[in-house]
Formats: structure tokens, sequence, C-alpha cells
């Protein structure tokens, strides 16, 4: 069964920093594009941060600078290093497995994406 789990959410001040894992089963992420995306209050989801199965990367403008994506392929994890948080950067964040017709270093939707974990919750406050 394909299961994807996010974990290292919480509430962390402005210019704090976190860690966001997300934890794969049921395939290995190694031969995906595994995308990161956003869900601010009131706003639409968002693909911030995606990794290719050859390692290209991306970033949106809001996070560029900030955050980095990595994978762990032992351990079947992708991550997301989120330094320097802004208010704005507050939302549930969602891993997602991307569909095979991803183009290295290009941004996501929601649509181009077919399997999801739960989200994990962070806030950015002071």
């Amino acid at each position: 069964q394909v299961q994807l789990v996010e974990s290292g959410g919480g509430l962390v001040q402005p210019g704090g920093s976190l860690r966001l894992s997300c934890a794969a089963s049921g395939f290995y992420l190694e031969y995906y594009a595994i995308v990161w995306f956003r869900q601010a209050p009131g706003k639409e989801r968002e693909g911030v941060s995606c990794i290719s199965s050859s390692e290209d990367v991306y970033y949106s403008d809001s996070v560029k600078g900030r955050f980095t994506i990595s994978r762990d392929s032992a351990k079947n994890t992708v991550y997301l290093q989120m330094n320097d948080l802004k208010p704005e950067h507050t939302g549930v964040y969602y891993c997602a497995r991307h569909y095979d017709d991803y183009v290295p270093g290009t941004p996501s939707q929601v649509t181009d994406c077919g399997a999801w974990g739960q989200g994990t919750q962070v806030t950015v406050s002071a």
C-alpha cells in the first residue's frame, strides 16, 4: 500500500528553523519526483519544492534561499529543511508523489500528484 507520512511540524518563532520529513512506504521514492506543498489558511495548496528522481530540485520564489529539499534513499525519506522562517510560511505542509511525467526543475500543481500524506502543521509566530 502506497503511503506517505509527514512529520516534524510545530510552533516556531520567526527566524527559527524546522526540518520536515516525508517517509514513504509501499514504493521506493528514489524513482519518483516528490513535491512539498503548503496550504496557508484561506489559501489554495501551493507547491513550494520538489526533488526529482535524478535529484534535480525546484523551489518557489517564496522559499528560495531559505528551504532545502533532500532525499535519503536508504531511509526512503524526503526532507525539507526550513530556515529563517517567516509568519507567511505558516500552513499545513504536505508531501506528494508526482505522476511519471514530471519535468525536472519545474513547479508542480495539486493535479500533478496522485499520492498524498496527511499533512503536518507549521506555525510561525512570536
